[in-house]
């Protein structure tokens, strides 16, 4: 016989090679679904609620945005398209899904933290280690507002910052909360409540900035009035 025709001799642990190597591939492959497919699955969904102002899976949605928020905000800007559009629906989905749960929790058990950015540029308040004291000057609609809302039997802080805030839950431990201001702010203590484990609910400003900014309050009212039967007259 021939050198040639001689049989390959078998190489011990090759079926276990094979099989480590195809289990690799495949778990490549749903990585990759996980990182492309599912994030533009998500933002397909996500813009056809907002055309439609209908929410499609809605807890679906929620779970993929908070998942893949990096690799749908990249496919955003790929596209042309606005995140921060995507970034208030996000908000919007968030507290449909928490309108329930923050319904039933006691006023007396909820927080809302307005920010310092809607006061006058005039304003005459006070900083303390509780935010900022309203002197009710007149020269913004904050004063007014607080009284309504603190008659409801709402705890409400005017707070300079995030600090704060984390403080003030700390401190008197809320179950729900309510956060009034721009998209990020906004965003960024829907997360923080998440972590804690409480309810909360977002109020967007209607115009950014840092100084003189303008909240639409029956907004605010329209959440602050929920599962309670006191209404305000505005």
């Amino acid at each position: 016989m021939s050198i040639e025709h001689l049989p390959t001799p078998a190489i011990p642990g090759t079926g276990f090679w094979d099989q480590l190597i195809f289990t690799i591939g495949e778990v490549t492959l749903i990585i990759l679904a996980f990182f492309i497919i599912i994030p533009v699955v998500v933002l397909a969904i996500s813009f056809l609620s907002i055309h439609h102002r209908k929410f499609y899976f809605p807890r679906l949605l929620k779970a993929g945005l908070t998942l893949t928020e990096g690799t749908v905000k990249a496919l955003c800007k790929l596209f042309g398209l606005d995140d921060k559009e995507l970034t208030a629906f996000f908000i919007h989905l968030h507290n449909t899904l928490s309108t329930t749960a923050f319904s039933a929790i006691p006023v007396e058990r909820r927080a809302i933290f307005v920010p310092q950015c809607l006061r006058n540029s005039q304003c005459p308040a006070n900083l303390t280690p509780e935010g900022l004291v309203c002197k009710r000057c007149g020269r913004c609609e904050v004063g007014e507002n607080i009284d309504i809302l603190e008659s409801y039997g709402y705890k409400v802080w005017i707070a300079p910052g995030s600090t704060l805030i984390k403080r003030m839950v700390k401190k008197y431990q809320p179950e729900a909360l309510i956060g009034v201001g721009c998209l990020m702010e906004v965003k960024e203590g829907i997360e923080m409540a998440d972590k804690l484990g409480i309810v909360a609910m977002g109020v967007l400003t209607m115009k950014d900035g840092c100084v003189e900014t303008i909240v639409n309050w029956p907004d605010v009212y329209d959440v602050a009035c929920l599962g309670i039967e006191k209404k305000s007259s505005q």
